[in-house]
């Protein structure tokens, strides 16, 4: 899965290169965000102004801000639309290596039951979630990078947390402590879907196979056969199906409690009006970033999920190569 594309000499132009534009254009993306940011709060201060002060504020001047926001979008969609762009590529390119190394080997794998969907299905999938993931991953990263800073000097501005008093930086200490709070609890609840999903590609493969054979040969894929087989699919997903809604339970209570809790712990701020409706939306934008940032394990868990079957599927596969390699050498010796 690794060497076939990072230790190959072949696609070294792409490998390493390649992570070099993706991290470059993920940290421009991540600065047109705190251009962002900063200009949420200039802009919110001046519609407080215009509403406390009529004529106080030119319609010039006000959409003068709509336009630096619509260049500093403009700029956001071009980079984001060539990054991902290039990112596809550079994925497919990963794909074609363990496409290529798999091949190379197919005398060998071939007897290897689900050898096939293993080549043609798995490394599509594996780099389809490795796309998504693995973004996703970089970009947490470089926007807690970026952001935590932001979110740190603006705690300055938080007087105090209900029910608790003043503490400094107070707004770093709510991000974190609800984000860990929703990755253990999400992790405890899907514990048992990574081993459901692995099984479920190994029911939906020897129900395949046995069709595939059917289409070759009368006595395969008869009916009690075939009715067993998908019978075994149906219980898998039927697991499935219960264990994803006590997880959707859970993930969709907490993503939406967790929209207002920066309300409530800005609440005695707000309440004592020491901050301007500017800085609010400065404030609430970080902590968005900030928290959806830790929340990166919790918003992505299902696809986490599905690529840990994945890689268990394939790694299983590729020991199951190893076996036979070893085997082969120790009949020559």
């Amino acid at each position: 899965m690794y060497a076939s594309f990072f230790l190959n000499r072949r696609w070294a132009a792409w490998a390493y290169p390649g992570i070099a534009v993706i991290i470059g254009g993920a940290v421009y993306i991540v600065q047109v965000k705190v251009w962002i940011n900063q200009w949420f709060k200039e802009f919110f201060d001046l519609i407080q102004k215009a509403l406390a002060e009529p004529g106080a504020v030119q319609l010039g001047e006000f959409f003068g801000f709509l336009a630096t926001f619509g260049q500093i979008a403009g700029i956001y969609i071009v980079v984001a639309v060539l990054l991902g762009f290039f990112t596809k590529h550079w994925i497919f390119r990963w794909r074609t290596a363990m496409n290529n190394f798999y091949m190379e080997r197919w005398q060998r794998l071939r007897h290897i039951e689900g050898a096939a969907q293993r080549v043609q299905e798995d490394t599509r999938l594996f780099a389809n979630y490795m796309e998504n993931v693995g973004s996703g991953f970089v970009d947490a990263v470089l926007t807690l990078i970026a952001f935590l800073p932001i979110l740190w000097m603006l705690s300055r501005e938080v007087t105090e947390l209900p029910w608790i008093g003043a503490v400094d930086h107070s707004l770093i200490y709510v991000a974190v402590l609800f984000a860990l709070f929703g990755t253990v609890v999400l992790a405890v609840v899907g514990i048992k879907l990574p081993g459901l999903e692995f099984r479920n590609q190994r029911v939906e493969a020897a129900y395949r196979k046995e069709l595939v054979y059917g289409e070759d040969h009368e006595e395969r894929a008869d009916l009690p056969t075939a009715a067993e087989l998908f019978g075994n699919v149906r219980r898998n997903y039927f697991r499935l199906f219960l264990h994803y809604m006590y997880f959707d339970i859970a993930k969709w209570s907490y993503l939406q409690f967790g929209i207002l809790v920066p309300y409530i712990a800005l609440a005695p701020t707000i309440v004592a009006g020491v901050i301007t409706f500017g800085v609010l939306q400065q404030i609430l934008h970080a902590f968005s970033q900030v928290e959806t940032s830790f929340q990166f394990l919790v918003r992505s868990w299902t696809l986490i999920v599905e690529l840990i079957s994945v890689y268990k599927r394939l790694r299983a596969f590729e020991a199951a190569l190893q076996e036979e390699e070893g085997a082969t050498l120790a009949s020559r010796g």
